[in-house]
């Protein structure tokens, strides 16, 4: 052989071990990130190329397929009662992806999930078929739920206090994911990416706002586990009118009249008194009023249900003076309705927190489970005592307070109303929340609920935790309880 041929052929030879190298690199390292590329048209096909599976409510399925005409992807997602499940449910796109239980579940839904793979079919890639999501919601609930809140932007959720199960997650104004679901839906896709009312928002789990009085509960249970007070028919220090420490600001109640000045804990939450609250704060300094709300679940950023919630905010950093407004849940102080859901269930379930979730198991075409969530993986927030006695105070506030639009017949029902501002010096319309707890004492059924009014389009005299929020949580209850 010449020195040329040998030459080439050197040559070639290291062209084709680099080739080789190349594709055993792509395969074995750069072969899931390929795959799992939102850009690969590929996944998308496979994603679609078999009806997915589904999202269950009560055994019955919320979503469903349907096979498409002139593409390549052979079905699109439908939806049964869409805008009911939204928040639940989210949406699967062949155009613009998947969110809430769609998103992160899309692996078992569209059948590509590993664990749906005997060995054969992992060496093969045979598509398997697709698992099913069993969730916790109570479709009476949830029905409550969504036609209480109607026109009115806002959100509710319920929890069973002792299991943590989420029996209902809803968000209005709400949408029908089956409208987005294809390839051809820009216009409807843009119409509700520039809505205002930012319908695609879960505001159940993922817009914080201020919860206003609603955040006292979280105050009280402080004071109360500190020893600050010794019950919560105590008379505390609280001089009417308040001012803020260190300021010439004066603090005024909502009711003028009200029997606030050194008030109990009881009567202070049956009236709402923010010079009693605000002052308890103050009192107990930000660092403890944080210690408490963190242990009902604020500033935790992986607080997944299994949908990632936004934190709910307890701040750091503030004088006396903002310290004392936190106390009344304003200042920097956000909550998700969700959130103020988790210190209601706290306190019904006798001071333990059930972890919540809104999916109880995850399973493969067999019926055999993928992923199961345990029911009441609890942990303790306050003492038993203290549990009792913030039943006992919010009781009061439903039978004889600012809640009384709350009450359920025959139930024992305790809640707590909230109004937050709005807007620089609140000239905005303000917020009305609503957060409470319903038992049965002849079946033990029980619910923790949270209701959240961000706009119901009523005037700003007419807005109120009592008038707006508190009937939705009724509503809720007695479909709960029934």
């Amino acid at each position: 052989m010449n020195k040329t041929i040998r030459r080439t052929s050197v040559f070639v030879l290291l062209l084709v071990l680099a080739l080789l190298g190349r594709a055993t690199w792509v395969q074995a390292y750069e072969g899931k990130a390929l795959a799992d590329d939102k850009k690969n048209r590929r996944k998308t096909i496979a994603q679609y190329a078999q009806p997915l599976g589904n999202i269950v409510v009560a055994g019955s399925p919320v979503t469903g397929s349907k096979k498409t005409e002139g593409t390549d992807l052979e079905y699109r997602r439908t939806y049964t009662d869409g805008e009911l499940y939204a928040a639940v449910t989210g949406y699967s796109s062949q155009a613009y992806g998947a969110t809430q239980l769609e998103g992160i579940y899309s692996d078992v839904l569209d059948g590509t999930d590993d664990r749906l793979k005997n060995p054969l079919d992992a060496v093969t890639r045979k598509q398997q078929q697709p698992g099913t999501v069993v969730t916790t919601i109570d479709p009476d609930v949830q029905k409550a739920a969504y036609r209480a809140l109607g026109d009115t932007k806002g959100a509710a959720v319920a929890v069973d206090p002792a299991t943590g199960r989420i029996l209902a997650m809803v968000s209005t104004p709400s949408y029908d994911p089956s409208k987005i679901s294809g390839t051809s839906d820009g216009d409807v896709w843009k119409a509700l990416t520039t809505d205002e009312d930012k319908p695609l928002v879960n505001r159940a789990l993922r817009q914080p706002l201020p919860p206003g009085s609603t955040f006292k509960l979280v105050v009280a249970a402080a004071a109360l586990e500190d020893g600050l007070y010794g019950s919560v028919d105590t008379a505390t220090k609280s001089p009417d009118p308040y001012t803020l420490p260190n300021t010439r600001t004066v603090l005024k109640n909502e009711n003028a009249s009200a029997p606030c000045e050194n008030a109990t804990i009881r009567t202070a939450l049956r009236y709402s008194c923010n010079n009693v609250f605000a002052k308890m704060a103050a009192d107990l300094g930000q660092d403890k009023v944080r210690a408490m709300a963190e242990k009902f679940g604020f500033n935790d950023a992986e607080l997944d249900v299994p949908v990632r919630a936004y934190a709910s905010v307890y701040p750091s950093g503030m004088d006396q003076a903002q310290t004392a407004l936190t106390g009344i849940g304003q200042f920097d102080v956000t909550a998700t309705p969700l959130q103020m859901a988790m210190v209601s269930a706290a306190i019904a379930n006798d001071g333990l927190l059930a972890a919540p979730h809104m999916v109880s198991e995850v399973v493969d075409s067999d019926g055999d489970p993928l992923t199961t969530f345990k029911d009441g993986d609890s942990e303790r927030i306050v003492s038993s005592s203290t549990a009792e006695q913030l039943r006992s105070a919010m009781r009061t506030v439903v039978e004889e307070g600012t809640g009384t639009n709350a009450a359920v017949s025959g139930a024992e029902v305790g809640g707590k109303t909230g109004t937050a501002q709005h807007g620089e010096n609140n000239s905005k319309t303000p917020y009305a929340w609503f957060t409470s707890y319903a038992k049965d004492p002849s079946t033990g059924k029980q619910v923790a609920v949270a209701v959240l009014i961000e706009d119901s389009g009523a005037a700003r005299s007419e807005v109120s935790g009592n008038g707006l929020a508190a009937p939705v949580a009724q509503k809720m209850m007695a479909a709960a309880l029934k």
